[in-house]
This record gives structure tokens, sequence and C-alpha cells, in this order.
């Protein structure tokens, strides 16, 4: 079984990288994330952070793959009224993921996963992943289902035994349990407070602005939050992640 040391492609020197692929390791996992407000207590590189956690705990999981560093910022422009958000065009990060994609590929990994952790980078990853898969030797999986997504969790929330469910999550329940259970100190508690819950608009998000729906960056409660509750988010997220990967890798193989 790989650990944390032996499979985060940024911190590995090159020689490691040669001899796991020479050994077999033939998957990597790129996350997707971004650099944007997650209201008064989360730090702004939350998806960032998420797509580390996901990308290394699915590599490790899986047991033949690497965690290559999570792209960042990515499509955050309904945030950019909510200061040191970052952005960019949905152009640029497909530019990106292609690119990531290239160099893997010409190092000789055979299955590259693509994880948005970011809701605006569900878009473009699906989009590129596709197009890129048909000029490159290697597969490209895009695991970018953003329903899917949402619904694994508040998935997680309920088997921790909070019940606060959520169509549209962004630094509220879910996400500030899964920064308590990755790196707690992170977590302004003092500064908890509760967002713009109910319906919402997705399509006036995102041509509006979060600011139009929530003064500080918040949809629902944090305050429902807790450390348990992330860590069970975390392992629902990559159970159903690696089961999704697992079957698409099996697929590859028996095509070829």
């Amino acid at each position: 079984m790989c650990s944390r040391r032996s499979i985060r492609l940024e911190e590995m020197v090159w020689p490691a990288v040669e001899s796991a692929l020479e050994r077999g390791t033939r998957t990597v996992i790129v996350s997707v994330g971004s650099i944007e407000q997650h209201g008064p207590h989360l730090p702004l590189n939350m998806d960032t952070l998420d797509g580390d956690e996901l990308a290394e705990r699915i590599a490790i999981a899986l047991g033949d793959a690497l965690a290559a560093p999570t792209i960042r910022p990515g499509c955050s422009g309904h945030h950019m009224e909510f200061p040191g958000t970052i952005t960019v065009p949905p152009e640029t990060l497909m530019d990106v993921v292609e690119s990531y994609c290239r160099s893997l590929d010409h190092h000789g990994f055979e299955s590259i996963v693509l994880v948005p952790t970011h809701g605006g980078n569900f878009g473009p990853v699906k989009t590129i992943a596709p197009e890129v898969a048909r000029e490159i030797e290697a597969s490209v999986i895009p695991v970018a289902d953003l329903d899917e997504h949402m619904e694994l969790l508040n998935e997680g929330l309920s088997e921790a035994g909070v019940e606060y469910e959520q169509d549209v999550i962004h630094a509220g329940a879910a996400e500030t349990a899964m920064v308590l259970a990755i790196e707690n100190d992170l977590v302004r508690t003092e500064q908890l407070e509760r967002g713009t819950e109910g319906e919402l608009s997705t399509a006036r998000l995102l041509s509006e602005g979060f600011k139009s729906i929530t003064e500080n960056g918040v949809l629902g409660d944090p305050t429902e939050a807790t450390a348990a509750a992330g860590e069970m988010i975390i392992q629902t997220v990559v159970e159903a992640y690696v089961e999704h990967i697992e079957s698409e890798r099996r697929a590859v193989r028996s095509s070829h």
C-alpha cells in the first residue's frame, strides 16, 4: 500500500517517479480546485485543500496511483466581488488541464483521472476531457458530475448524524466539516455565521454573482459542521470515486 510520502508527485524526486512507473504505477489523480472566497470562516484555498486530500486518499485507496499537484486557480468569476478570489477564464483552465494531461502522458501514465472540487470547474473539465483523450495515449477519466458530488457531500453529512441538506453547497455545513477534518486550525470558529438558506437560483448565482444571493459568501449553516462529519464526507466521496475509477480502468483494459 502506498503511503502519503510516496504518492504526492510534487514531493517526490524524479528517480522515484521513474521507479514508480517501472513498478506499474500508471494512474495519476489530478484535482482541479480554486482560490476563492468561502465566507468569513474558511480559507480561500478550501477547494484546493479538498482537492489535495481527495487526490491523495484516492491514490492510496487505488494502491497503484500517484497524486498530482491540484490545479489552481479555477473558474471563479461569480465570487469576484469578494476580495482575494482569483479567477481564470474557462479556456485558460482547459488549456492548463490539457497541458497537465499531455505532460503526464509523455511520462508514461496510462490513466489520468480529473477530479474537480469547485463547482465552476466541472463544466470545463467535462468539455476538455474527451478532446484531450482523443489526442494522447493515456485514457482520461473525468469524475465530473456536479449533482453527484453534491449528493455525496450531503450523504456523508447524513451518515455522520448531521441532518442538514443543501442543493447548492458553498462554505456551509459540508465544506466547513471537511476543513475541520483536513486542517481544523484553518477554520475561524469565532467567525462562523449562517448564510442564505432555502431554495436558490443557480442561474442567478452564476450570472449575477454570489453577492446577489449572500452578503457573507456563505450558503447554509456552517455551525452544523463537525470534524467527524467531515471525515465521513471525505470517506464517502473517496469510496464512490474509487469505484468509478476502477470501473473505468477495467473498461479501458477490456477494450484493448
